[in-house]
């Protein structure tokens, strides 16, 4: 566990925060700079510094408690969506380096937009990467 890692002093009980729900392998907590009503932010209890780093079980087991947390926005808030997001790494926008999912309820009106825009794509240069990924 690193010294300076806010969440692993959360996990240990050094920092507070509003539980919202843990388990063997994961804590779920408010995030006290909300984006919109009912953030929460899901973490493993074993540090991982990233998504390239976190191994697949605690991934899988982090997986499982944000969509209960995305539940629950959804039958006690009334959300009429949620959107999960991870940053992995500085240009990801990832600023809290132990891996977390973000669980964002949306509502109808909320201020929250995100900064990407879908727009067609050039398909020659999908097809292209594709290639280098397959």
């Amino acid at each position: 566990m690193p010294e300076d890692c806010i969440f692993c002093q959360i996990v240990a009980g050094e920092m507070p925060a509003f539980v919202l729900e843990q388990d063997e392998h994961t804590l779920t907590f408010m995030d006290i700079a909300p984006a919109t009503r009912g953030h929460a932010l899901v973490i493993p209890k074993r540090h991982a510094t990233d998504l390239w780093d976190i191994e697949p079980d605690q991934l899988a087991a982090v997986a499982a408690a944000a969509q209960r947390q995305a539940l629950r926005a959804r039958d006690r808030l009334g959300a009429a969506g949620v959107n999960l997001i991870n940053s992995c790494g500085p240009r990801a926008w990832q600023t809290v380096f132990h891996f977390h999912i973000h669980v964002i309820p949306r509502y109808e009106g909320d201020p929250l937009r995100l900064p990407w825009t879908p727009t067609p794509g050039d398909m020659d240069a999908i097809a292209a990467v594709a290639r280098e990924l397959s």
